[in-house]
């Protein structure tokens, strides 16, 4: 049996597959980039940051070397910016040590795990390594009809071994492409013959949806205060190494409301209203920034979001 799905996949793969930039390459520091991006990102949003971010930094010494609010401002509006962080930690770590060609040593890397780590070894180095992920586990359970499934160790044994970093990519791209979340293309997908779930009409329900936190909604006010060409900047309240626009603090004088929108992180569901100000001193910390320059500095998502209300004329 693991043979012919092995079959009926690949078959699909390569006739299927998406055209991606990381997906060209056998580099193992252009995967990783990538895997990292990936990772709770959608591969749209993804592709523009990876080539600029590849660009800036097209080996582990150039992104060793960077200074982290460059590489910070690269990765602005990307989110989860540990991530930008570890990844510089880890290039460090290579550019002392060389990039490391087997799974042990990569999972000493920072911010790498189990996951990654599959990843790199078998796309780049070959290596017999299955990766799990979510969508692969979406895979499997549907594969055997099982939300109790031992996935990594059925990953393990479906893994093709003689092109590990292809089974790998062509699993994912099915759970990526066919076999989603919601409203699965059973029709469409290779498997549909092996899969237990589309034989038992369960497809649907499973995986089991796991339960999310209570939302919490918060109101803010962030503040333009302009001096001349420059704008008011504090360190961010939410993201550490960012700049963001201030809230209210001691002496400021409230103006115009320019206008509203909304921002979540995770479970937290923010309504964050605009205002012009003014202010005789400024607050501790902060910095006049020259408004034709943020694109320089890292600037938080909810100051890019507040500076387009004001691109826009409000």
């Amino acid at each position: 049996m693991p043979a012919s799905i092995r079959r009926a996949l690949v078959r699909w793969y390569e006739t299927a597959k998406r055209d991606l930039p990381w997906r060209r390459t056998r580099d193992p520091y252009a995967i990783w980039i990538s895997e990292i991006m990936l990772q709770q990102t959608r591969v749209a949003a993804v592709i523009p940051y990876y080539e600029r971010f590849m660009a800036a930094y097209p080996d582990p010494g150039t992104l060793a070397a960077a200074d982290e609010s460059q590489v910070l401002a690269m990765w602005s509006g990307l989110g989860y910016y540990s991530r930008a962080r570890n990844l510089q930690k880890a290039a460090r770590q290579i550019s002392s040590g060389g990039f490391p060609r087997d799974f042990d040593s990569l999972r000493d890397l920072a911010g790498i795990g189990d996951y990654t780590a599959a990843a790199i070894a078998s796309i780049a180095f070959g290596l017999p390594h299955a990766v799990v992920d979510g969508n692969v586990r979406r895979v499997i359970v549907r594969l055997l009809n099982g939300q109790n499934v031992a996935v990594q160790q059925e990953a393990d044994r479906l893994l093709d071994r003689h092109d590990p970093g292809r089974w790998n990519q062509a699993l994912m791209e099915l759970g990526a492409t066919i076999c989603l979340p919601r409203d699965p293309q059973c029709d469409a997908c290779p498997l549909q013959g092996f899969c237990k779930a589309r034989q038992n009409g369960t497809e649907q329900a499973l995986p089991l949806k796991r339960v999310k936190p209570t939302p919490v909604r918060l109101e803010r006010t962030l503040l333009l205060i302009h001096r001349g060409a420059r704008i008011l900047l504090i360190p961010s309240p939410r993201l550490r190494g960012f700049w963001d626009l201030p809230e209210k603090f001691g002496g400021v004088r409230l103006g115009k409301i320019i206008g509203e929108f909304r921002h979540t992180i995770t479970h937290r569901h923010y309504r964050f209203q605009v205002r012009y100000a003014t202010a005789k001193s400024a607050p501790e910390g902060s910095r006049w920034w020259n408004q034709e320059k943020l694109d320089e500095i890292p600037l938080s998502t909810t100051a890019r979001k507040a500076l387009r209300l004001l691109a826009g004329g409000a």
